[in-house]
């Protein structure tokens, strides 16, 4: 009862109210474009294709988990928000190895305006290669009806505007809705992929392809994972903080004491995200490489996605973008400088240098954990699908697909959280409040 009422406060908020049903519309319009196949393709030879375990159909019905099931329907939004993302990844990267752009992001809103648009015709030009990658894939296959430049040309440009839809979306969601606009189209895709899933895995019990036994113990381990993802999100590391009396005109403020949360996952999602962006192109190209030339067979083969050696550069790219972007949020110099600023220390440390020393080794021990942690989630599943045999790919049981999914659920509960405090309403959790894991 006390939770349907604090639901019910949601919609008591004008303002967020607005933000949810503008964020429902617009997936709405997503999904609407999920149902436009693109002309030319001979759908069900494309269904065949993908449906197979290995090679560039294997690989195709693994990205496809990332697109909502568009990849495999040929639809207009195919190539769904990753070229965004891989344009934003490109951008950060060279935001900090090239001067001149490294200067533009110091600029405030102006920097970051110019850096957006640069990242929008990145991501049209990475959007134009990839749409003509997938047409010659789907040409040299024989799943065109009728092949062509006139096909190559209607294909790219279709795909090409679907991209840059997809992005408008999601930029779209991050101004006027609720979430951060690329993970909400991310997560709409792959939790539209739960009623196919449930249905595959029951009609393959159904026709004894698989055993019921292995089935309750998919259950099982999708709803651990997904408590084991929600128990150390929350998780942090409180480093308090001691503020000494401040005379402010003629009135003296007493000492007060405060608290720093550091996450223990301190990059949240985005690792995950990136580190797929940047293995699809090797991946579709080796698999595009292995169909024309015999040489590049045995790399497509050891590149799948429940393969030893995909996993091991998985985890190792997780951890790497653990660190690129914690540094990327957290300047330990500046935090520690606005603490020594506004009169602060942390009991038993000098302010300034040995504040900002102190901050970085919490955020190195920290980072290291999270970013072990988000390596493993994300590639159990994948060992888990191997050892299993499973028939068929399940994008519910992916560790990506978990955490992006539980990872986005957790931050966009925690944004309308922040909404209803602000308005003085309790928490929709029964608890009352988001709280953090604290740990000392």
């Amino acid at each position: 009862m006390i939770l349907l009422k604090n639901v019910l406060n949601i919609f008591k908020i004008a303002d967020l109210r607005r933000k949810l049903f503008f964020t429902f519309a617009v997936l709405i319009v997503y999904r609407i474009g999920n149902h436009i196949p693109v002309i030319g393709i001979d759908l069900q030879q494309l269904q065949q294709f993908m449906g197979q375990k290995s090679g560039l159909g294997g690989l195709f019905s693994y990205l496809d988990m990332f697109s909502g099931g568009n990849l495999k329907q040929c639809t207009l939004f195919a190539l769904g928000i990753m070229p965004y993302i891989t344009a934003s990844i490109m951008m950060q990267i060279l935001s900090m190895s090239i001067p001149s752009l490294e200067e533009l992001s110091k600029e405030g809103e102006y920097g970051k305006k110019i850096i957006n648009q640069y990242t929008r015709y990145l991501a049209l030009g990475i959007s134009v290669m990839q749409s003509f990658s997938y047409a010659m894939v789907v040409e040299n296959y024989g799943l065109v009806i009728d092949p062509g430049w006139a096909f190559r040309l209607m294909f790219m440009f279709s795909l090409t505007i679907g991209s840059i839809v997809v992005m408008w979306l999601g930029e779209q969601i991050a101004l006027h809705g609720v979430g951060s606009g690329s993970s909400m189209i991310i997560f709409a895709g792959i939790v539209a992929r739960f009623p196919h899933d449930i249905i595959t895995t029951l009609q393959a019990v159904k026709d004894k392809i698989m055993d019921p036994v292995i089935a309750l113990l998919l259950l099982v381990i999708f709803v651990g994972m997904a408590a084991c993802i929600v128990f150390l999100e929350k998780g942090d590391r409180k480093v308090p903080v001691q503020y000494t009396r401040r005379v402010v005109g003629q009135r003296m403020y007493a000492g007060q004491s405060s608290y720093i949360p550091f996450k223990i996952n301190t990059a949240g999602i985005m690792p995950v995200i990136f580190s797929n962006a940047v293995l699809n192109v090797p991946l579709f190209m080796a698999a595009f490489l292995a169909s024309r030339f015999t040489v590049f067979k045995w790399i497509s083969e050891s590149l799948t996605p429940t393969g030893l050696v995909y996993n091991a550069i998985d985890f190792v790219l997780i951890i790497f973008f653990s660190f690129f972007y914690t540094a990327m949020v957290y300047n330990p110099d500046e935090l520690a400088e606005n603490i020594k600023k506004g009169g602060g220390f942390i009991p038993g440390i000098r302010p300034g240098k040995k504040t900002a020393e102190f901050f970085n080794f919490l955020l190195t021990r920290l980072g290291l954990v999270g970013a072990i942690y988000l390596g493993c989630l994300a590639i159990a599943p994948n060992l888990i699908y191997a050892v299993l045999r499973l028939p068929f790919y399940l994008s519910t049981l992916s560790g990506t697909g978990m955490l992006i999914m539980v990872g986005v659920a957790l931050e966009t509960a925690s944004q309308i959280e922040s909404y209803l405090i602000e308005h003085r309403y309790e928490g929709f959790l029964s608890s009352g409040k988001i709280q953090g894991r604290g740990s000392r």
